[in-house]
């Protein structure tokens, strides 16, 4: 990806958004409840309304007990999309190694498209550990080798993107000769968040190739201040919009993480949760503007 990027969210001046704007997304897991389309489209429209930013999906193919019914992100985001105007939304985040990269350039194009460019990726190399789902459909369990397969799938969405042919030949992925048409709205292409786990230095490299970070399970503000720093290093000379995303219990207080670099909060639903439960943070409303 270049290394100079437009910022491709509400402001055309190529700067940061401002640490102080701490933007704020509902993040539903399509579990049970959230797992029909037109519940999750109305939820993501009365978002908007309220002054929500965001609206990011769980993509999982199956969930341990007591969960039963699931529903597709991609299906589900098209249910935001047509029904929201200014809400930035995405999977959140996909496991690209038990995806077909060729398949997500043309989801991902055509949704943003279809969004107007409100789209963002978050990609992960995902887990079995919450229901077997690698497992259980036969994908790969190694943690370096799909870590291999997710960064391989980046090139080619790069590619895909640019509106070039794409010509790639790899260990995990074949693409000849083709051209991903139309491209996506938003240019160089669609951001893309990559998740990970704050004391691993392999994603967070990651990330500091891309557009954001995605840090899970973060612990203290400080803790999110050493990544915000590490990024920053590893970014010297990068110009452009950068996102620092940060999941958090819904009922704990964002501010000392958005002092410390976060510029997104999505507070955090378990899987399985009711309804009424999201309703009820959705009406107590977003991060204030000033932070917190």
């Amino acid at each position: 990806m270049t290394s100079t990027k437009e910022n491709r969210y509400d402001r055309d001046d190529g700067t940061r958004p401002p640490v102080s704007r701490l933007r704020s997304a509902l993040w539903l897991p399509l579990f049970d409840d959230l797992a029909d389309p037109r519940v999750v489209a109305r939820l993501a429209a009365d978002a908007e309304a309220a002054g929500w930013d965001g609206c990011f999906v769980w993509d999982q193919l199956y969930w341990r007990a007591p969960v039963r019914q699931l529903a597709d992100p991609w299906i589900a985001l098209t249910a935001i999309a047509t029904t929201t105007e200014r809400l930035r939304l995405g999977p959140m985040v996909s496991p690209l190694p038990r995806r077909r990269p060729t398949k997500v350039a043309r989801e991902t194009a055509t949704l943003d498209r279809l969004s107007d460019g409100r789209l963002t990726l978050g990609v992960g190399i995902g887990s079995d550990r919450f229901g077997g789902e690698l497992s259980k459909t036969g994908e790969q369990l190694d943690d370096r080798r799909r870590g291999q397969m997710l960064d391989e799938s980046l090139v080619i969405l790069a590619a895909a993107w640019s509106g070039e042919p794409v010509h790639h030949r790899e260990e995990h992925y074949t693409v000849d000769d083709i051209e991903f048409l139309p491209r996506p709205v938003q240019k160089p292409g669609v951001p893309v968040w990559a998740a990970g786990f704050p004391g691993n230095v392999k994603p967070i490299r990651r990330a500091a190739r891309l557009d954001g970070f995605f840090p899970a399970n973060l612990e203290h503000p400080d803790q999110l201040a050493e990544v915000v720093a590490t990024i920053t290093d590893l970014r010297m000379g990068e110009t452009g919009a950068y996102d620092i995303a940060i999941s958090l219990p819904f009922d704990a207080d964002p501010l000392p993480y958005a002092a410390a670099g976060a510029t997104w909060w999505l507070p955090e639903f378990p899987p399985g949760v009711p309804l009424d439960t999201v309703r009820g943070v959705l009406r107590d409303g977003p991060a204030s503007p000033g932070g917190g």
